[in-house]
């Protein structure tokens, strides 16, 4: 659910810590605990923060878009799921949208296409429909993406049946996915979500 500064302010009473302050705590644990378990919670706070705009300059002035960005080069399905997710929930807003784009996002989330596990997939599709606008069409809808896309057409997950058609048939252009349908990708090699 969406808040107003005012609510906020008005649940947080005089004494309490305030939002900034409390996103400011759980990044400067995530910077220094050593525990998985303890980054991947607080990470997925700060993806659930990431949902309401009210957070964003908080988001901004934190540098937690960079977190998110950094876990797509991570080793751990955890951390990587949400970063992912935080991503996807700021991916709407165009100046993160920008952001994210500049700082090589799409190269970064187009390389979780096809995870074997089924949020990461999710959530990758997800944000790359988000990003999609006429300035960075072009470089989404590369034939290489289309071609990763395309695997999840006659997938047996709905979600994805519906995203791709959403990818492919909003954003991209018959001769874009016949020139993809082209590419030799052995999908012997690449372990599809179940």
């Amino acid at each position: 659910m969406f808040s107003k500064k005012e609510q906020l302010l008005a649940k947080t009473g005089p004494d309490g810590v305030g939002r900034f302050d409390y996103l400011k705590q759980l990044v400067d644990e995530f910077n220094k605990t050593q525990s998985d378990d303890a980054k991947q919670q607080i990470l997925a706070n700060l993806a659930n923060f990431a949902y309401d705009p009210i957070n964003y300059d908080y988001i901004r002035d934190l540098h937690i878009v960079d977190l998110f960005l950094s876990q797509l080069s991570g080793s751990k399905d955890e951390l990587l799921h949400y970063g992912l997710t935080g991503l996807c929930n700021l991916s709407s807003d165009p100046t993160y949208k920008d952001y994210i784009t500049k700082s090589n996002g799409i190269f970064l989330i187009s390389q979780q296409l096809l995870h074997r596990n089924i949020d990461i997939a999710l959530n990758a599709l997800t944000t790359l429909i988000f990003l999609i606008t006429p300035e960075t069409q072009a470089s989404i809808t590369t034939p290489d993406i289309i071609n990763k896309v395309l695997h999840y057409q006659n997938h047996q997950n709905t979600r994805f049946k519906n995203l791709s058609a959403i990818f492919l048939e909003d954003f991209c252009t018959p001769e874009q996915i016949d020139c993809a349908k082209k590419l030799s990708l052995n999908t012997c090699d690449i372990p599809l979500p179940n």
